[in-house]
């Protein structure tokens, strides 16, 4: 090379140099960033990361099929249902736009699904048979205050008539005799006839007390002159005789506050291979955020919710059989917040771990406990830390279900409040006298929090936020496994997805999870920009499966093992499994999971057979569908087996 030549290389070289300086001084943090970001992808891609951390991946869904999906459930077929209904849109809600879908996360498939009504905040669990009970729903959305221009609430109508019943259409006025202003109702109402009394030891007639039912009224014109302040008695128009001196309402304030959302009654069953909804007798109670529990005999209770003039259902709560498809009332009153976390217990009563989704008095149901739903006995269950943070909390019966031990995660105060609690809390219900422990702390104040058991007995914490709906930007991209045997939280990879109000987890049969959901009440920091519904859908693949030793094999085997019953299923890895679980799938919505529990199976191995044993207690393994993993020493899962308990 001559000098020339050299001289100008040298040139260029410090041409370019001086270039990429300069543009470091003006996009320096770019440039970090996009260095950063390649490392982190090279550093998560690498199988050493993954086997310690597990990884984190976006469904890739047609953006036909894509949903604002607020309740999930994974179905015996494997596949997963995705429902939506209105999914928090008002504008879906007034065209009746109401959505389903089914997701088949092996072949990749999505298939939409006729909706029969507004199933946004309904109830759900699996049945026996492999359905599931879906009740309730949205009638009515909500109005804010300053949305509101008609006056309107509550109005009680009263019967004093013992012979007869009377039913009052939509569009019945009612005129209060102080105020003389008239409302109009939105909806029939059926009020029973009085109830005559008498002495119990003397026969004597004592009087009657009158029947009464409950409608939503509005005023006839808009504006703040037609509102009422105090209670009133109402005349109501368009009756006459005996009926006019019988019938008659009585309001509180009718105001322009604001309006809750109204619940309905409906109630459906729907059928995984059918892939279709089937309309069941309707609840007796409209509600909405209701809570399903499954009691040992396979029926359903359902409790709380919002009812159809958007107040909180006044502790009526109902039971379903199966077998007749019709509902009736529990003997007792017991009043809990909506979306309660109700789990059966071992001793066929109920347990409350205090969590819960919102709606209802600060100062009602919420204490922890456990319940005697025949007898209405509450005992309540002490310890509790950050116990005025239970809203919003998950709560997951630890693996596995034969211990009987809770654990409480995060939560925040009550309504919209910014407190959020950091904590898990544990409790043992086996103890002589059960009492919550603190369990391992998290970071960070979470509401939210997605909880979902593993086959190998821990459970993965993700998600959540620092405030109510993730306000000022606080969705919190972190995840945890919770070592059951050791009582301690690991931090594995991030999660890609904020998750936080109407979000959710599922374990899935090929031992992986995924996250639906977010409904995020900001898009900005700030709080100035409204948010916008995560409907993409992430999958975790936790560590046990980048490991060393591929998943053992399982294949054969009976459909159906009854209780105390076993089954022998076939795996050239007999000789290597340590335990095996049987898992009742989710169904899972506003951070409230019932269903999923966790069971160890006896089992015995011989040569490539591994024979399992059920449980004989219905408390412990409630009848329906469930997977079943053989897992191996270092943890490692089998994919599931499908096995009805009927």
């Amino acid at each position: 090379m001559n000098d020339r030549a050299g001289r100008r290389r040298a040139r260029r070289m410090a041409i370019g140099t001086a270039v990429v300086l300069a543009l470091a001084g003006m996009n320096g943090p770019w440039l970090y960033r996009f260095g950063s970001e390649k490392y982190h992808q090279y550093k998560i891609d690498k199988q050493e990361y993954k086997a310690e951390n597990g990884r984190w991946e976006i469904v890739d869904f047609p953006e036909k099929y894509r949903q604002n999906t607020i309740h999930a459930a994974l179905l015996h077929t494997g596949k997963v249902l995705l429902v939506a209904g209105s999914g928090n849109d008002q504008d879906n809600f007034d065209a009746k736009q109401y959505d389903t879908r089914v997701w088949d996360p092996v072949k990749g498939t999505v298939k939409k699904v006729p909706t029969p009504t507004d199933l946004f905040c309904t109830g759900h669990t699996q049945l026996a048979n492999g359905n599931l009970l879906i009740a309730g729903g949205t009638k009515r959305y909500e109005k804010l205050k300053g949305d509101v221009t008609k006056a309107g609430g509550l109005m009680v109508v009263h019967n004093e008539n013992p012979d007869e019943p009377i039913t009052l259409p939509a569009g019945t006025r009612f005129t209060g005799k102080e105020n003389g202003k008239t409302f109009v109702s939105k909806d029939p109402v059926l009020v029973p006839r009085a109830k005559k009394n008498f002495d119990e030891e003397t026969g004597e007639f004592l009087g009657n007390t009158p029947g009464y039912g409950r409608t939503y009224v509005e005023a006839q014109k808009e504006g703040a002159k037609h509102q009422t302040g105090t209670q009133d008695n109402y005349t109501v128009q368009g009756l006459s005789g005996e009926d006019a001196r019988n019938t008659y309402g009585i309001a509180e304030k009718l105001a322009l506050d604001k309006k809750d959302f109204q619940g309905i009654d409906d109630a459906f069953e729907f059928d995984p291979v059918a892939e279709k909804y089937i309309k069941v007798d309707p609840m007796k109670e409209a509600r909405w955020y209701p809570t399903l529990t499954t009691l040992s005999d396979g029926k359903i209770l359902s409790v709380s919710g919002l009812d159809d003039i958007g107040q909180l259902v006044p502790g009526k709560n109902e039971i379903y059989d199966p077998e007749t498809k019709k509902w009736t009332y529990t003997d007792k009153v017991r009043q809990f917040p909506t979306y309660p976390a109700l789990f059966l217990m071992q001793n066929d009563k109920i347990f409350y771990s205090g969590a819960n989704a919102g709606y209802g008095p600060d100062d009602v149901g919420r204490d922890p406990g456990i319940w005697d739903v025949e007898t209405n006995k509450f005992t309540k269950v002490p310890g509790m830390s950050d116990a005025d943070m239970l809203e919003t909390a998950n709560t997951v019966l630890l693996p596995p279900a034969q211990d009987e031990k809770y654990m409480v995660i995060g939560g925040g105060g009550v309504g919209e409040s910014p407190k959020a609690s950091e904590k898990t809390r544990i409790v043992d219900l086996k103890a002589d006298s059960p009492r919550f422990e603190d369990g391992p702390s998290m970071d960070k104040g979470t509401r939210y929090p997605q909880a979902s058991i593993l086959p190998d007995d821990n459970v993965l914490i993700s998600g959540g936020s620092e405030d109510y709906r993730g306000r000022g930007d606080s969705d919190i991209l972190e995840a945890r496994i919770y070592d059951t045997a050791k009582n301690e939280l690991r931090r594995v990879a991030d999660p890609l997805v904020g998750r936080n109000y109407h979000a959710g987890s599922i374990l899935l049969p090929d031992g992986r999870l995924m996250f639906f959901g977010s409904d995020p009440l900001y898009g900005d920091k700030a709080n100035t920009k409204p948010g916008e519904f995560e409907q993409r859908i992430e999958i975790y693949t936790p560590p046990y499966l980048y490991g060393e030793n591929p998943q053992p094999e399982l294949a054969g085997g009976p459909q159906t093992i009854e209780h105390g019953e076993s089954g022998t299923f076939t795996s050239k890895d007999a000789a290597s499994v340590k335990k095996v679980r049987l898992i009742r799938p989710s169904a899972s919505t506003h951070v409230t999971d019932i269903d999923q529990r966790s069971v160890a199976l006896d089992f015995e191995t011989d040569g490539d057979k591994l024979t399992v044993t059920v449980p004989e207690s219905r408390n412990v393994v409630q009848a329906g569908w469930y997977m079943l993993f053989a897992v191996t020493a270092d943890g490692t899962p089998s994919k599931a087996q499908w096995v009805q308990v009927p």
